[in-house]
């Protein structure tokens, strides 16, 4: 079983915390974490894309002039993908991107994720952060500190006066355990993790 320092927000070991190994030194296969990052992606793709298709053009109920005898080419609609201000002719339409991956794979992705922050001694464990008011330059006297410039950092649940202190910092993303997911953990180098927060992933990832 893996143990870390707690530091507090002076960057001071104030104690120890014990990572489970089931979620924190879990075997790490890139084919599964590739397979979540992709799922994640697709699902934040809106799919509104979409021109006008033959059945949905405006017009062309009628056939513009008779089949033959007046010397131009045949036409049977104003719809026509070839006439001016016709139809488009297999262009995309408005779709939904996202696929479904298995519960199971998603915690499993999770716990690698975390491992390999653990693996390459990413992972810092805070006691707590406490701000007295939504002030960003306070927040960044506190990342400086930690030496750490692209960072997620995980709370146990969402506090106003952290998220709006933070939002203006370039590379810096707070979000709560049970909304942290594998594309931002592997998106940001450093993993800042409140110990509150610690227990709150290990019960959302056995």
């Amino acid at each position: 079983m893996a143990v870390v320092d707690i530091f507090n927000q002076q960057r001071e070991v104030v104690g120890k915390q014990e990572l489970d190994p089931r979620i924190f030194e879990s075997e790490i296969r890139p084919e599964i974490l590739h397979l979540v990052v992709r799922s994640h992606l697709a699902a934040k793709r809106s799919g509104t894309v979409g021109v006008k298709t033959r059945s949905t053009v405006r017009g062309g109920g009628h056939k513009p002039w008779r089949q033959k005898g007046t010397g131009r080419a045949r036409a049977g609609s104003a719809r026509s993908p070839i006439w001016r201000h016709g139809a488009v002719a297999h262009g995309p339409v408005a779709r939904d991107y996202s696929f479904k991956v298995n519960k199971k794979v998603q915690k499993l992705a999770m716990r690698m994720a975390l491992s390999s922050r653990v693996a390459d001694q990413n992972l810092t464990v805070v006691d707590a952060l406490h701000l007295d008011e939504i002030k960003t330059k306070a927040f960044f006297e506190i990342v400086k500190r930690f030496d750490m410039t692209k960072t997620l950092i995980v709370v146990p649940e969402m506090d106003n006066t952290l998220a709006l202190s933070s939002r203006n910092l370039p590379g810096v993303t707070v979000l709560s355990a049970d909304g942290v997911n594998v594309y931002e953990v592997l998106r940001h180098p450093h993993l800042m993790v409140l110990s509150a927060a610690v227990e709150r992933l290990q019960e959302r990832l056995k």
